[in-house]
């Protein structure tokens, strides 16, 4: 049953300062964090974790990228479904924006070959480094190993679990940064989800997204080529409802299935297929630079005395895990004749018939539904509280798209609750000995 009094609604009598909790350290809660503390606000940030900003360094392990240099309109369409509800936030903290603060903090950027915004040095340590020591100048307080427990019965303190046991809060706002539901070892458990459905709250439920899936491969596949790449390969797809999918790129066999950036491009309608179907049928073009009637032209010729593997590689490059693939996945029927051999080179059959497991994304779908939430982010049967991140009802590709919006969400609901102590009548301490 949800809570009778309204978390954080009222100032305390004896204390008219305001002070903001954020119940996360991850990017969207550090910019929240920053947005109030630079405009004078008492900020407390709580992280259940031994130290901030897990996930990001991680995430940030192969080279961290920050943002995309693609058009704005092409950016805003990554977000599928849920364009209508990042667009707004993106128009006010948007990936050039993003670069800009990032340059803010002493780190140059790059554009890669692909469009692909990184930082100088590819690291994501020298960032937020530099960051959490701004945060603790302009007065942000952070305190780690502090596990979000929910409300208190008197419906507005909050319940922290720490080392010295349970601990309750006192807040004029709250902002939720609290992860999605993958990478649980890093903090983003999904934890807090039953907790908002208490308080009658609508969450989608959470879903892995830029994600592996699984395929029924024979173990003799299984055991000779798991953990080898494809590359310069393309995927189509076309799902129940006839919206079609196609892009380039490179993925990986697994034990299990495959994986990797290509794969994960089109995660989020390959696992709306299967949640309809039971599977999603895909197509791997095995030769994107050549044309399928190039291919028939190539494969017409006299095999000689080459056996069809030898013919194969010879005459169209088809060796390696490309061709272990083929073999694994091509009908007898279709070797029989040049033009079918061909067919099957540009659109290779394959079934995925399960996503991975949530806790092996690289992020989640699901989460706090928008229709809770105003502009600002704030929930609207909860007045004084905020949901930033993935807690949010979104998802997106890897690119840099992920975090844009998350630091994007943070800033809005930053802005949002500064916004709100005003209109409330709260007094913001300017704080100059960051203590």
């Amino acid at each position: 049953m949800p809570l009778s009094t309204t978390p954080m609604a009222h100032k305390a009598n004896s204390d008219s300062i305001a002070k903001v909790a954020v119940i996360g350290g991850g990017p969207a809660g550090l910019m929240a964090a920053e947005v109030l503390s630079r405009a004078g606000v008492r900020v407390d940030l709580y992280e259940a974790m031994p130290s901030v900003g897990r996930k990001f360094l991680m995430a940030g392990k192969g080279g961290m990228n920050i943002s995309h240099s693609e058009s704005f309109e092409r950016f805003v369409n990554r977000y599928r479904a849920r364009r209508q509800h990042i667009e707004p936030l993106l128009k006010v903290f948007g990936p050039e924006k993003l670069r800009v603060w990032v340059h803010g903090l002493g780190i140059d950027t790059f554009v890669g070959t692909s469009g692909r915004v990184f930082p100088t040095d590819m690291k994501a340590a020298p960032l937020l480094r530099v960051w959490l020591h701004r945060l603790r100048e302009s007065g942000v307080r952070i305190h780690v190993r502090h596990r979000w427990l929910g409300w208190h019965e008197d419906g507005k303190r909050l319940r922290f679990a720490t080392a010295n046991g349970e601990t309750v809060v006192s807040a004029s706002v709250v902002v939720m940064a609290l992860g999605g539901g993958s990478w649980a070892k890093l903090g983003s458990n999904g934890a807090w989800v039953p907790q908002l459905r208490r308080q009658g709250i609508a969450v989608e439920e959470l879903e892995p997204c830029n994600c592996g899936f699984e395929a029924a491969w024979s173990d003799h596949f299984r055991s000779t080529h798991a953990g080898r790449p494809l590359k310069n390969v393309a995927i189509a797809f076309t799902d129940s409802r006839g919206r079609s999918f196609r892009q380039r790129g490179e993925f990986i066999l697994t034990v299990h299935g495959v994986e990797g950036s290509l794969i994960y491009a089109l995660s989020g309608p390959l696992r709306d297929e299967i949640a309809v179907t039971g599977h999603a049928d895909i197509v791997i073009d095995l030769a994107p630079d050549q044309t399928l009637s190039s291919l028939i032209n190539k494969l017409s010729r006299p095999h000689g005395k080459n056996s069809l593997s030898n013919f194969l590689r010879k005459r169209v490059g088809l060796k390696g895990v490309k061709a272990a693939l083929f073999r694994e996945l091509a009908g007898k029927d279709c070797l029989a004749a040049p033009d079918s051999l061909a067919i099957s080179i540009k659109s290779l059959p394959m079934r995925l018939i399960a996503t991975r497991p949530l806790d092996e994304a690289i992020s989640s779908a699901g989460g706090v539904a928008f229709k809770e939430l105003n502009e600002h982010l704030m929930l609207r049967s909860l007045p004084g509280v905020f949901c930033v991140g993935e807690m949010l009802d979104w998802e997106a590709p890897t690119g840099g798209y992920l975090l844009t919006a998350c630091f994007a969400s943070g800033f809005v609901a930053g802005r949002g609750a500064l916004r709100w102590l005003k209109s409330r009548g709260w007094t913001l301490e300017k704080r100059v000995d960051g203590g």
